[in-house]
């Protein structure tokens, strides 16, 4: 049976390879990027994309308006989007904080309570995380904003299972370990990761479709890696 799919992060990496996995199994998805081109040339059946930046008060109002007009509902968000900062905290300033956590954590955040209104019994939100955002992991210097903003989503996850457990939406975290995309080649570059994003966006889009089966507030760790 077709379903209604919010992606967010799709320009590039995991996002990217989701949607094509998604379109090819017959769902509709609605792909949210900053830049919606990637997609775009795709040129797939049941895939809306624009242009949305999770750091836009308005941006979120566009995605209500749509999913209003065609949709209705929505099955599956995948809080995909992300910023990646590689920097010692001695020159991380407060705007540096500022930006990571706006896309981090306020923007999934505020398109989850947007799209929520619009979900139903049996629905799932997944939202990314990292390894370096799970208590007692692995930590590397240089990451104290990407890291301490993935933890955050990690508690916020447990706290909307908490508060819409009476709905029947499921609310999971996976905290990935190293996967091979532009943004870790960026932060760390000649870094080569175990993980492809393919490999990493079919786990997510087989655990998005099922996952909330047996999982409800849960983080779990997505990493064949030590660290």
């Amino acid at each position: 049976m077709s379903k209604h799919i919010i992606i967010t992060g799709t320009s590039r990496g995991i996002g990217f390879e989701l949607v094509q996995l998604f379109a090819k199994a017959g769902h509709k998805v609605l792909a949210l990027s900053r830049n919606e081109k990637p997609i775009k040339n795709l040129s797939l059946e049941n895939v809306t994309c624009f242009s949305f930046d999770l750091n836009d008060n308005e941006a979120y109002q566009k995605v209500e308006d749509f999913i209003n007009k065609e949709w209705k509902q929505v099955d599956v968000l995948i809080n995909n989007a992300g910023a990646l900062l590689n920097k010692p905290f001695s020159e991380t300033s407060m705007l540096d904080f500022e930006r990571i956590y706006k896309t981090n954590v306020y923007g999934v955040a505020e398109l989850t309570r947007v799209v929520l209104p619009f979900m139903k019994r049996n629905s799932h939100v997944v939202t990314v995380s990292s390894m370096g955002g799970v208590q007692g992991s692995m930590k590397f210097p240089g990451l104290a904003a990407y890291s301490s903003s993935k933890a955050a989503v990690i508690t916020l996850t447990e706290l909307l299972a908490e508060e819409y457990k009476e709905s029947g939406i499921s609310f999971n975290v996976l905290a990935l370990g190293a996967v091979q995309t532009e943004m870790l080649e960026e932060a760390f570059p000649g870094y080569k990761a175990p993980t492809t994003a393919l490999e990493m966006a079919a786990y997510i889009f087989d655990f998005s479709l099922n996952g909330n089966k047996y999982y409800n507030g849960k983080l779990l760790q997505v990493s064949n890696s030590t660290p």
